[in-house]
């Protein structure tokens, strides 16, 4: 992962890290508010030598009392000095409970000792404190021994009292609140990379690009108001979502097919935006001069002739069996070089139609007779159909939408594809947010605000079919531009006359 990918992640799961922030500095101030504060308090003790005047005698004598520093410190939690602390303050306490209370320590190449003791009082603390350090001097010199005069050789004195302090030492307020906020934000940080190791959709073209090993042609962002107006390159044609078509459609004609320019348009499980994606693209391809012909085969839930509001009660199917003549059923629409071959009537086997030899008669002479053909296919994974088409075709472009489709979805439409020697030209990705760290901003490098569309197709509404059916009409310029239209209609005639001997030779 780069780091643009961990920024993401943090971008994308912000409001969980913020959460267990908050959690882990909620669970602080509980922890902190049920402590019961304990008070600390200190004493000093000064070690020193009662032998010798001359200084090399003082040397060895504050080196005797710096290595019996140690000794010491470890004496001060023993019965022998805290046993006539309890007895003096009468506590109701024994030595190895009052000894989990007391502390000493000694400084390094030093002769004091300091004797710290905590007790939820503070006067208490202090009181406690001061008795262990003089229960301390009185012990030691009894213990060590005896010089020739009868004296202990070494004295200890209090030099500072303790006092009761004013604040508690514990809890530490400031330091429990920052290490319960650094404990949140770390299980903040694991959830959202957890997370997004358990996310197996796929949400940026990169993801794509390593399953697919094929090129990201275009981005559609998404559009709440995608289903008021599938076709946007025909309602809105200055929209930037329809330049977002028009890009798409820049990028299909610089991909190298061998001469052919062919395509199933097709995706890994329905609802991703196959259908919109292939009329917009064929209406965006149309308005640049190519001769486009636009078929729907989709033979199980056609939709082509529903959002384009034209007849489909005859088409594709009645072509396959010999019922139809091409020119008969393909229609021109929208006053553009764009010729539209509906599904027609569903028939009881969809696969072996497309994949009959009138099929591919079929689309052997649409590519000598247009520049580009688009065939709207059902979704890969649920049926075998456009794994067949792809296969006499020049590729499959897959549509893939962000956020939706999963990985494994996508291996499994790849790998389809790859196992009858279908080859997939690209893909592209739908339904991409304008928002978040995901955006078409931000995971595409460009963008439309808040333009997009909504692959999810629905019937259009009345003024889309009033539109669609006056651009379904011959305009004034295509009645002067009769020439076109005519020559459009003889080759589509001399196409259907050899589809119709191709069917009568695969018969015989």
């Amino acid at each position: 992962m780069e780091l643009s990918d961990y920024i993401r992640i943090l971008r994308k799961n912000w409001l969980i890290i913020i959460l267990l922030t908050f959690v882990g500095l909620g669970a602080a101030v509980g922890f902190t508010a049920t402590r019961t504060p304990i008070y600390e308090s200190s004493s000093t003790i000064f070690v020193s030598t009662q032998a010798g005047s001359s200084a090399a005698e003082l040397q060895q004598g504050s080196s005797f009392a710096q290595a019996r520093i140690n000794t010491y410190v470890g004496l001060v939690a023993t019965p022998i000095v805290l046993a006539p602390v309890i007895s003096q303050l009468d506590l109701p306490t024994t030595p190895e409970s009052l000894a989990k209370e007391v502390k000493a320590a000694g400084a390094l190449n030093s002769t004091l000792i300091a004797i710290t003791v905590s007790d939820p009082d503070a006067a208490r603390a202090a009181t406690l404190a001061n008795a262990v350090a003089a229960s301390l001097s009185e012990v030691v010199p009894q213990l060590e021994p005896e010089a020739s005069d009868g004296t202990s050789p070494v004295r200890l004195s209090l030099v500072s009292e303790a006092q009761a302090p004013a604040s508690p030492s514990s809890p530490n307020v400031p330091l429990n609140l920052a290490l319960g906020a650094l404990i949140g934000l770390a299980l903040g940080v694991a959830a959202a990379v957890l997370r997004t190791s358990l996310d197996n959709r796929i949400r940026v073209p990169r993801e794509a690009e390593q399953i697919t090993s094929a090129p990201n042609i275009g981005a559609i962002a998404y559009d709440a108001k995608a289903k008021e107006r599938p076709l946007i390159v025909h309602a809105d044609p200055l929209s930037p979502r329809a330049e977002s078509f028009r890009a798409l459609r820049t990028n299909l004609q610089f991909l190298d097919m061998g001469g052919r320019a062919s395509f199933v348009v097709t995706s890994s499980i329905p609802s991703e935006g196959k259908s919109t994606t292939t009329i917009n693209l064929a209406i965006a391809l149309a308005d640049a001069g190519k001769r486009v012909a636009l078929l729907d085969t989709d033979l199980r839930k056609p939709k082509v002739a529903e959002y384009l509001s034209i007849e489909g009660g005859a088409g594709l199917t009645d072509v396959l069996i010999g019922r139809a003549k091409v020119n008969e059923v393909m229609l021109p629409w929208g006053g553009r070089s764009l010729y539209v071959l509906p599904a027609g009537k569903i028939p009881p086997n969809p696969s072996e139609l497309l994949g009959s030899a009138q099929m591919g008669t079929l689309l052997n002479m649409l590519e000598k007779d247009f520049d580009v053909v688009l065939c709207d296919a059902p979704p890969l994974l649920p049926v075998t159909d456009a794994a067949i088409l792809a296969r006499v075709t020049s590729g499959a472009l897959m549509v893939v939408a962000a956020g939706k489709t999963t990985k494994h979805q996508l291996t499994g439409a790849t790998e389809a594809l790859v196992a009858v020697g279908a080859k997939l030209a690209g893909f592209v990705m739908s339904m991409v947010p304008t928002r978040g760290p995901d955006s078409y901003y931000s995971a595409y490098g460009y963008g439309y605000g808040g333009y997009g569309y909504m692959a999810t197709p629905e019937k259009p509404t009345r003024a889309e079919r009033k539109l669609a059916k006056r651009a379904a009409k011959p305009s004034d310029h295509d009645m002067a531009s009769g020439d076109d239209t005519e020559s459009a209609d003889a080759a589509l005639g001399e196409l259907g006359l050899a589809l119709r001997r191709g069917a009568r030779e695969a018969q015989q």
